[in-house]
């Protein structure tokens, strides 16, 4: 089994060209996220994660949590890596240095965060659920609660975590009954169960922040009645340090199919007097905190596909060049001999599909990232409105395309180990398992397709995605007019079509035939993956084109970019036109069959 090697060509040339690090790195603020500076650190996490977590994986997978009393025991080495990955200040990179943090970009704490989900996705639960808390907290807590959390937080000697779900309730969170009952000095007593609540129990950290969504007396029904609370698993001393344990504790911790070292826990609050809880905000407006919470973990989920995909296709490359079987055509091999799987045709398109998917998933996530960046850190208000948009458009699409095409690229990365792949030993099947659940989590893909065609659609009435098909076509007018980049162009361009054809039929029913945009919601959201991660590679095939004509030294790097771009206009990008009619279908079909029959 292959080891993990940052991809750090890529993420560096992403980040410059694609996220347009150069310029994000003079905003105020930003100054020092200069392009050496950023080599350097991420240089530095590539080493951290290759040589500490990625080992891990495998122990991790193997041995698994387990539970002991009101505990949860992580397998061999996680508690000392987690401790040297709080120590390396890794968790806290790009959050604000009044707290602790490094004050870099998102773009590059995402860069850092894609190594180390990609080294080990089960270790990376834990940190991601933090930075969702943080962010949370940091938005919608007061500035008692704020200095009280985040300084350790944001250092990660305390992690995070969010309740939502509920045995009854599921993705339907207005129907959580979880309790929040005053107290005289302004906190609260929490009742309730909460289920797959990930680290909601570990030992890697002294305290666990829980972020509980539930109801205070008198609540009006449904989501306009939910309040967000800090649940800690300690209470903390007036001096900062630990008090007495809360009333909670974890009942179980799921048995899953995948990160397995991660754990999933049924969480209960109030066994006894009530686990305390301080109030984020104000009442009644839990869900306003709770979506800045769970919009900032989307993209980080989004970013797993790209992370195990490409972990996946680095395993799959490494045995495709060492496993010999067969004669491949053309081949000049003595007879008797065998070649490397690599030189078959069929080898080749699945590593190839796996290598482009992983690259377009890159550019679109990092320009995702660099989105919500700038639009911390322009002056100018409509500026501001034009990044907070972009972010908006792109975070479903990050979100449930990534997922999605993880799930098929390391299912992929199994077909290209043949038998071997079912086999445990080789290491392939694990990402399948551990990516298996990122379409389900953050709000399962079937809500991200309908955030997608019911919300980011109309936004200011359909200009945010017009002013996108612009900024797409001009693109792809000017490689139209490039003899050697023409045919993405054309590819582009047929896409942009496709897009514009189903995103004008949806917005359409939107508002007389909902069923019907609905029934077209999850092709049009693989459509708009298809063809925003084709815009973004043939951008990056235009810069690896013109540093070729300025002498570049890295001629090499250079053409593989332009081919897989052009593998990806000729192999990925068809497969919107194919979508286009499922997306323009009505939904009678759906209802055909009673459900009864069904």
């Amino acid at each position: 089994m292959s080891e993990y090697r940052a991809p750090l060509k890529d993420m560096l040339f992403v980040l410059e060209h694609v996220a347009n690090l150069p310029l994000l790195s003079t905003m105020p603020g930003f100054e020092h996220a200069d392009a050496e500076t950023v080599e350097g650190i991420l240089e530095e996490a590539a080493r951290f994660m290759e040589e500490q977590l990625a080992p891990l994986n495998r122990v991790g997978d193997e041995q698994g949590v387990r539970q002991t009393g009101d505990s949860i025991i992580h397998p061999d080495g996680f508690k000392d890596a987690y401790q040297r990955f709080v120590d390396a200040g890794w968790n806290g990179i790009a959050f604000g240095e009044e707290y602790g943090g490094g004050g870099l970009p998102w773009v590059v704490g995402l860069a850092v965060q894609e190594m180390l989900t990609a080294s080990n996705m089960a270790f990376s639960l834990c940190p991601l659920l933090t930075q969702g808390a943080i962010d949370a907290i940091s938005h919608h807590a007061d500035e008692t609660l704020q200095e009280i959390y985040l300084p350790k937080m944001v250092t990660g000697e305390w992690t995070g975590t969010m309740n939502l779900t509920e045995p009854q309730a599921g993705s339907d969170v207005g129907a959580l009954t979880t309790r929040a009952v005053p107290n005289e000095d302004g906190s609260y007593r929490v009742f309730g169960t909460k289920i797959y609540i990930t680290y909601g129990e570990h030992e890697l950290s002294e305290n666990i922040i829980h972020l509980v969504l539930a109801r205070v007396p008198g609540a009006p029904p449904g989501t306009k009645g939910i309040s967000l609370f800090i649940v800690p698993k300690f209470l903390v001393n007036d001096d900062g340090s630990l008090g007495q344990r809360n009333d909670l504790r974890v009942l179980s911790s799921e048995d899953k199919i995948g990160i397995h070292a991660s754990p999933t826990c049924v969480m209960s609050y109030g066994d006894g007097d009530g686990a305390v809880g301080y109030l984020i905000g104000e009442e009644n407006t839990g869900m306003r905190a709770m979506f800045t919470m769970m919009n900032n973990a989307r993209l980080s989920v989004g970013l797993e596909g790209l992370a195990l995909t490409d972990r996946s296709y680095q395993l799959a490359k490494t045995y495709a060049l060492d496993r010999h079987q067969g004669k491949a055509l053309n081949s000049e091999i003595a007879a008797g001999e065998s070649s490397p799987i690599v030189d078959h045709v069929d080898v080749r398109r699945m590593l190839l599909t796996m290598r482009s998917n992983s690259e377009a998933m890159r550019c679109l996530m990092y320009a995702n990232a660099a989105a919500i960046d700038f639009s911390k850190v322009v002056v100018d208000d409509e500026e501001k409105k034009s990044w907070d948009s972009l972010a908006a458009l792109l975070t479903p699409v990050s979100k449930g395309w990534g997922t999605d095409v993880g799930v098929e690229m390391t299912s992929l990365g199994i077909q290209v180990h043949g038998g071997m792949g079912y086999v445990e030993e080789t290491g392939a099947a694990q990402h399948w398992r551990d990516i298996r659940i990122a379409p389900i989590y953050e709000g399962t893909n079937g809500i991200q397709a309908a955030d997608l065609v019911f919300r980011k659609l109309p936004m200011s009435g359909g200009a945010v995605v017009k002013e996108f098909v612009k900024e797409m076509t001009a693109l792809a007018d000017e490689l139209i007019e490039d003899e050697t980049l023409q045919q993405i162009g054309l590819n582009l361009r047929t896409g942009i079509a496709q897009f514009v054809d189903g995103a004008q039929w949806l917005g359409e029913r939107i508002s007389n035939s909902p069923n019907d945009a609905a029934a077209g919601s999850a092709p049009f959201l693989r459509l708009t993956g298809i063809v925003f991660g084709g815009y973004y590679l043939a951008k990056s095939a235009q810069v690896a084109q013109k540093k070729i004509d300025a002498g570049t030294k890295d001629v090499a790097f250079c053409v593989d970019k332009i081919t897989v771009a052009e593998f990806y206009a000729e192999q990925i990008l068809p497969t919107a036109t194919g979508l286009l009619p499922l997306v323009k279908k009505d939904s009678k079909l759906f209802y055909a069959i009673a459900s009864d029959r069904l």
